[in-house]
């Protein structure tokens, strides 16, 4: 009995870790062997003015081991499925106006959610954590190319504690 009691103690502790997301901030999508030559080149800055559009950057690679894995991440949604009220599918991006105003980031720093419960709309106006699994996939859109693919689980809302 006392075996049992034991094994059951140190199970559960590893069950309620697994459960936990990985916390991940965007340069954490990048390769680390890449992440120099991002560096170099710096994140673009967008362009509140214009009406052009711009034509992505495909600079980079995605972590494929990161394929599967539930994570959470902060940025800003831009809305593509949904109603007045909630959102179902957006794509979260690293900086305000990204696919927007021009030029959108790098495909590795842009992920398309897909939040099938629905995001309360008034929730995605400034920067959230969002929550779900990560898979690595390439998803084609007219605003821009993203490299992963987040089934959305939670928004929360965000602080810089994480």
């Amino acid at each position: 009995m006392k075996y049992w009691l034991l094994a059951l103690c140190c199970w559960f502790p590893l069950t309620v870790a697994a459960q936990e997301p990985l916390t991940l901030d965007w340069l954490d999508l990048i390769p680390e062997k890449e992440r120099n030559l991002f560096n170099q080149q710096g994140m673009p800055v967008a362009n509140h003015e214009g009406d052009q559009t711009a034509i992505q950057q495909h600079i980079g690679t995605v972590r494929t081991e990161l394929d599967g894995s539930l994570v959470k991440i902060p940025g800003f949604v831009i809305p593509l499925e949904g109603d007045e009220n909630t959102i179902t599918e957006f794509l979260l991006v690293p900086y305000f106006g990204a696919c927007i105003h021009v030029p959108p980031p790098p495909p590795n720093q842009i992920i398309y959610v897909k939040f099938p419960k629905g995001a309360p709309v008034q929730q995605l106006w400034d920067v959230v954590y969002v929550v779900g699994k990560l898979n690595v996939q390439t998803i084609e859109h007219e605003l821009a190319d993203a490299g992963y693919l987040l089934h959305g689980s939670l928004i929360e809302e965000y602080d810089d504690a994480g």
